[in-house]
């Protein structure tokens, strides 16, 4: 069963030519697709087509469509898509400054409408996986470090107890150790069964972790294929693997990482 599936996707701003052309893509159940590409590739757009969130951007779908959990869901709600199994933690972290960190987290359980009882099982898995929170429950979040704030964002999009999850830049911004951190934690959630799209700069971590990867160029899917033979890819490790290991200007290969040494690094 695929949890996602993207078929002959095009979408346009306004009057403006397609900012996404025919793009096709799919996240089998209980894997890490990863989605690669520079800036203005079309990532973000592609994004918020699948949550729902085209409309406040000015986007419309040209055509094609998006297939959640095998439920078309092209002209759905963002609220109706996270009822059906979907969230996402959103480039920038985006989470609500003036809030604390436990209300933010349960902004992320509100569409669910859960008892009591169901929410603080939610929240207990989240601080399982970022044990730092569960200091910080009081504290608001415009006041958190950049990677506390990007624990508490991933946080507040698993709130919804999500089966596909969609990651945006997760490690922007961040120190290498805090990415290996968020790294390992993508990891544990997709072992525990979340599906998880992920949009990465960093291409040597999201490499070593999904099983597959797509390359977007221009609106347009370039390139596609198992992470471990995008590696391979003379072109790919030119362009994206040359200066994306963590924290370095090495070559990945040279960090010898893979995606055995992540996951066991868990």
């Amino acid at each position: 069963m695929n949890s996602l599936v993207i078929e002959s996707l095009s979408v346009r701003y306004g009057a403006a030519s397609l900012a996404l052309e025919n793009v096709s893509l799919t996240v089998p159940e209980g894997q890490i697709v990863s989605l690669l590409g520079p800036n203005g590739a079309g990532k973000s757009t592609l994004m918020r087509a699948v949550s729902g969130l085209l409309g406040v951007h000015g986007g419309t779908v040209a055509s094609g469509k998006v297939e959640l959990l095998s439920k078309d869901v092209t002209n759905e709600r963002s609220s109706k898509r996270v009822k059906a199994g979907l969230a996402q933690a959103l480039e920038g972290r985006q989470v609500f400054p003036g809030l604390t960190v436990a209300e933010n987290l349960a902004s992320g359980a509100y569409v669910r409408r859960y008892r009591k009882a169901q929410e603080l099982e939610a929240r207990e898995r989240v601080l399982h996986h970022f044990p730092r929170l569960g200091d910080l429950m009081a504290r608001k979040a415009g006041y958190l470090s950049g990677g506390e704030q990007q624990m508490l964002a991933i946080g507040r999009a698993m709130m919804s107890a999500p089966k596909v999850l969609l990651l945006d830049e997760p490690s922007l911004g961040l120190a290498p150790k805090i990415v290996a951190d968020v790294r390992d934690v993508i990891v544990a959630i997709n072992k525990e069964g979340t599906s998880i799209l992920l949009v990465e700069q960093n291409a040597a971590m999201a490499m070593a972790i999904a099983q597959y990867a797509y390359v977007l160029e221009g609106g347009r899917v370039v390139k596609e294929g198992k992470s471990e033979d995008l590696r391979d890819d003379a072109e790919i490790a030119e362009l994206y693997l040359g200066a994306s290991a963590i924290g370095t200007s090495e070559p990945v290969r040279d960090k010898g990482i893979d995606t055995e040494g992540a996951i066991q690094h868990v």
